[in-house]
């Protein structure tokens, strides 16, 4: 018989590592991992290579952590420089109006309200967001968690880049507000 105590350590450890709870192992090549890097790049930016699907944060001249990400569909992806103009731990999140509009019966919930889904294990946005700007202005593009680990690799997104919760915590508390982020 499981006792309360099993139980409830079970559920929470469930909750905390969604990707394990799912039978979900990522592919080795999608793990954080130091590498040299080529280029023009210096410590404490970003470089985003969506057809690869990784993430690179520059530490050092020719030095990166490479994270393994998802990035947006055909059509739906950024490309260019922004800043980190912004940063939240467990986001709330709204579609935007074109996702809406695009997808009524994906995102019926939020059809004809202002309904913003609070943070937390279930919100699309994960863990933690860091929020691209262009000329001072949202592009309403992120670099977030995910709670679709198996979305790591693949281009499936409305346009934001998704990274597992661990890697996103890991690069949220790395990268500061006005970083420099690069998507080619």
């Amino acid at each position: 018989m499981t006792s309360r105590r099993l139980f409830l350590a079970t559920g929470l450890a469930a909750l905390a590592t969604p990707a394990l709870a799912q039978g979900f192992e990522l592919n080795s090549k999608f793990r954080p991992t130091s590498v040299r890097i080529k280029g023009q790049y210096g410590p404490g930016q970003l470089l985003v290579l969506p057809r690869a699907h990784f993430l690179y944060y520059i530490t050092a001249p020719g030095e990166a952590i490479r994270y393994g990400v998802g990035v947006g569909r055909a059509g739906l992806e950024f490309k260019g420089t922004a800043v980190i103009g912004a940063k939240r731990k467990w986001p709330t999140w709204r579609p935007t109006d074109e996702m809406i509009k695009r997808e009524p019966k994906t995102y019926a919930e939020f059809v004809d309200n202002d309904y913003v889904q609070p943070g937390g294990p279930g919100n699309p946005l994960g863990a933690r967001a860091l929020y691209l700007f262009q000329n001072g202005r949202d592009t309403y593009y992120r670099i977030h968690g995910t709670n679709a680990p198996r979305t790591i690799g693949l281009s499936v997104s409305n346009g934001c880049i998704r990274m597992l919760n661990e890697h996103a915590r890991d690069l949220y508390e790395r990268v500061p507000i006005g970083a420099k982020v690069t998507v080619l």
